[in-house]
């Protein structure tokens, strides 16, 4: 495509080169090379095919992370070899996750045992510099040098923006390999600045986590079984070849249809808007939804009916039951189907609201009075076994954050 001709060379590293794409200003276009290393450069060696398989896993990574809706420079992929992205300042700091003790970390902790597991994951960051070993810096090293990217002052505010942000992309990969029986161990990020703003950068490849199936370290998949090689034989670089075409074809299993469902009942049509608000959010989350109308009073057979449809086609099915007086539809709901059911009448009905709260015994309904409330209760019961939805829920009070983050920045400077 004419538009993403390269222009001039931005920058070289050891695995990857990035060009200006005149065509499209703000952009640059990512390309991978056919090498692997290890040691800051000590150990470095050709790998042809590892550019494409290097584009592919970072291309599949950073679309699982948009859809879920992390902020990250990510654009499109270009070429089998090459990504488009916006062109970002880079902060010179890696962000390292990890959920498990190993490598590195056993080294500069003598007395922690390989295996320890972090809950919640530890969070470490280290300053970019081959020349001295990329040393690790402290949260508050890391404030203190006051590093300017891109128009912007790194201080703490930046920095928990970063540290929350590091920890959700890895708690979504986490869950997502977690989905295939893999485990992700530990990852590291780096971020960069684009028009003001700091978002999720760089490349994310096998290069950049420690991945273990079936959380087994001797089947490691990652590039640790380069870094452990007392000697690098062709044999194993074909071997390191395909544990990263292994990786790059599993992502594809990562991020599967939704296999539940929130069904919106209605009592009447009147209901409707208050419904519709309902299912905004749900479609927002990438939760399939649909509406019916049905009435526990007037067709109380038609409504164990539906029940009965959703309960027989093997969907794990959430109930939403909007009655707007006296609520008699989540409870019947409630008490002739085992799946959840989420009371919420619409505003300015008391009686429908004291109907829902006040519920016979043996009924496990709850009661929420916004839709949002309601869309989002149902969200993460689905979340519980669908971790696309979960990761977006995850991001959604990621994202909630950070804008009370952005707001109190201000606020302090008025």
């Amino acid at each position: 495509m004419a538009d993403l001709t390269p222009g001039k060379q931005v920058i070289e590293g050891k695995t990857k080169q990035i060009f200006e794409l005149p065509k499209l200003p703000g952009s640059v276009l990512v390309q991978s090379k056919d090498r692997i290393t290890a040691g800051d450069g000590a150990r470095a060696h050709d790998l042809a095919g590892k550019a494409a398989i290097s584009t592919a896993t970072t291309c599949k990574v950073f679309e699982l992370l948009n859809s879920v809706g992390v902020k990250t420079h990510y654009i499109k992929r270009a070429s089998e070899t090459a990504f488009v992205a916006k062109n970002c300042d880079m902060v010179p700091i890696e962000w390292v996750t990890r959920r498990v003790a190993t490598g590195s970390f056993l080294k500069r902790n003598v007395g922690v045992k390989e295996g320890y597991r972090f809950n919640p994951p530890k969070q470490e960051t280290f300053f970019k510099d081959d020349e001295n070993h990329d040393p690790q810096w402290s949260e508050e090293v890391l404030i203190s040098n006051e590093l300017k990217v891109g128009g912007i002052t790194i201080g703490k505010d930046e920095v928990d923006f970063m540290n929350r942000t590091t920890l959700v992309v890895f708690e979504v990969l986490e869950k997502a390999w977690q989905s295939i029986d893999c485990a992700l161990i530990d990852m590291k990020i780096e971020f960069g600045v684009a028009d003001g703003e700091i978002m999720v950068a760089d490349v994310i490849d096998s290069d950049s986590w420690r991945l273990w199936p079936s959380g087994d370290k001797r089947l490691m998949k990652d590039k640790q079984v380069y870094r452990d090689l007392q000697s690098v034989t062709q044999e194993a670089l074909d071997q390191i070849k395909t544990n990263f075409k292994w990786i790059a074809e599993r992502l594809d299993l990562l991020t599967p249809s939704p296999k539940a469902l929130v069904v919106i009942l209605m009592g009447s049509p009147t209901d409707s808007d208050h419904c519709a608000k309902i299912a905004k959010v749900c479609r927002e989350l990438g939760v399939p939804c649909q509406t019916r109308v049905t009435s526990a009073h007037k067709g109380p057979s038609e409504t164990l009916n539906i029940i009965a449809q959703y309960e027989g086609s093997g969907v794990p099915t959430v109930f939403v039951a909007v009655a707007g007086r006296s609520n008699g539809l989540g409870p019947v709901t409630s008490g002739n189907t085992a799946f959840p059911v989420i009371n919420c009448p619409p505003p300015g009905k008391e009686n429908a609201i004291w109907s829902s709260l006040d519920c016979p015994s043996g009924l496990g309904c709850t009661t929420v009075l916004y839709p949002e409330a309601a869309a989002l209760a149902a969200a993460q019961m689905v979340g519980l076994t669908d971790h696309v939805i979960w990761s977006r829920l995850r991001v959604r009070s990621l994202n909630n954050y950070l804008k009370i983050k952005a707001a109190d920045k201000v606020a302090r400077e008025i």
